[in-house]
């Protein structure tokens, strides 16, 4: 969830306030773990004009300074959302590629512990859970891809 609205967010963080930075803060509100082209036409419709290009570039403003969050499922193109600092983690469906915010796993971040560390600090611990969201896995027959633990 968003921490307030864009233009304290963003001079929060002393980051001009533009409204192609305001527009794309907008679209991830609006449209959670969304991918480039979903946050440019989605702009695009609240500002009128804004290049793919501009797009990235503000995308990389932001992640860099900590209002947006970079997440790369595998065979996915990066997806951006807003909900940044809280070390949660994702779940990802096989068959449409939806994605879903889950909580930390346990405590505080890290909230996971590797077992070896090889010297690094560790901060951060990022999990992706994959599955089949209820709608694919209501259309699949009940065996089908299912994994027995």
């Amino acid at each position: 969830m968003p921490r307030t609205d864009p233009t304290v967010m963003l001079r929060e963080k002393s980051l001009r306030v533009t409204r192609p930075r305001i527009a794309v803060l907008e679209a991830l509100t609006r449209h959670p773990h969304a991918d480039v082209d979903t946050v440019a036409r989605v702009a695009r419709e609240d500002i009128g004009s804004v290049s793919t290009q501009a797009v990235y570039d503000v995308l990389r403003v932001l992640s860099d300074a900590g209002l947006v969050r970079r997440i790369e499922p595998a065979g996915s193109p990066a997806r951006f959302e807003v909900r940044v600092g809280d070390n949660h983690h994702h779940l990802v469906c096989r068959t449409c590629g939806d994605i879903a915010d889950v909580d930390c796993a346990v405590g505080d971040a890290p909230c996971l512990h590797a077992v070896e560390t090889h010297g690094f600090v560790i901060d951060e611990a990022e999990v992706t859970y994959w599955g089949l969201c209820p709608s694919c896995s209501s259309t699949r027959h009940p065996t089908e891809g299912a994994r027995s633990v």
